[in-house]
């Protein structure tokens, strides 16, 4: 992609990560293009959730350098990332099960709130005008995922793609410019997985957000990818256009095995 660098949002920059004597991701480079959805493939074990925690701060590299929006979020804490505008959903849900639809995804909103303990705490006219505000950005974004008719029923009590889809509003809440995808269609039907690619390319084309996709759902990836890194056994193979990598000839060996 020319000039893909001068345009990239997220820049992964040689990144080694060890567990002991295994090397799960060895020298990595690659850039995200900004507003553009990204596709992170690779068989089981090529290191793509690896890299997925090493973008939320969840493990350390110790070597190399992330760059997010041209700035190094080496030293950035976990808590900080959604400030800093990187939202992500789980591979396991991660929801609070009780808790509402509207609350669930509020805390997403929470994550970038301006106010501090002690305003909050005493409730006072700035802390009341935020969470007016935030609870009708959540509202809002309930009716554009069409989950407005759930917004007060417990999440637990819902069907598991209605639970992927309140993840999705959560992450949305923190208004990141960039969304970190982990495997979004597993357990999905697919009616649910025809909404998801739907959802991902409303995401990129409507909000401007950058999205950055794990998943072993091919046919998914190649649909709404404009990019697509292969990864294996800890290094980068590929990278290019849909077209470009099912032609790679390095890529088909990796899914497919030379045939010896």
């Amino acid at each position: 992609m020319s000039n893909q660098s001068a345009s990239a949002l997220l820049s992964v920059k040689d990144i080694t990560v060890r567990f002991g004597g295994i090397v799960a991701l060895d020298s990595v480079s690659f850039d995200v293009p900004r507003n553009k959805v990204c596709g992170l493939i690779g068989p089981n074990g090529a290191g793509k959730t690896t890299l997925f925690n090493c973008l939320s701060r969840l493990y350390q590299y110790q070597a190399g350098d992330l760059l997010f929006d041209g700035e190094s979020i080496t030293q950035t804490p976990v808590h900080a990332m959604s400030k800093i505008g990187i939202g992500r959903t789980f591979q396991n849900l991660a929801m609070f099960r009780t808790m509402t639809v509207r609350q669930n995804v509020m805390v997403g909103a929470h994550a970038r709130s301006e106010g501090g303990f002690i305003s909050n705490m005493l409730k006072t006219p700035a802390a009341r005008a935020e969470e007016k505000q935030m609870t009708a950005d959540a509202d809002s974004l309930l009716t554009y995922l069409k989950l407005a008719e759930y917004a007060d029923r417990a999440v637990g009590d819902l069907s598991f793609g209605i639970q992927k889809r309140v993840e999705f509003a959560r992450a949305l809440a923190s208004k990141p410019k960039m969304l970190l995808l982990d495997e979004p269609a597993a357990g999905l039907n697919h009616s649910e997985l025809s909404d998801l690619g739907s959802f991902i390319r409303t995401v990129r084309d409507d909000m401007g957000i950058t999205v950055l996709l794990v998943e072993h759902h091919m046919n998914l990836v190649m649909e709404v990818s404009d990019w697509i890194v292969v990864l294996n056994f800890g290094k980068k193979i590929a990278e290019g256009t849909p077209e470009e990598i099912q032609r790679n000839p390095e890529v088909i060996r990796a899914y497919l095995g030379d045939g010896n």
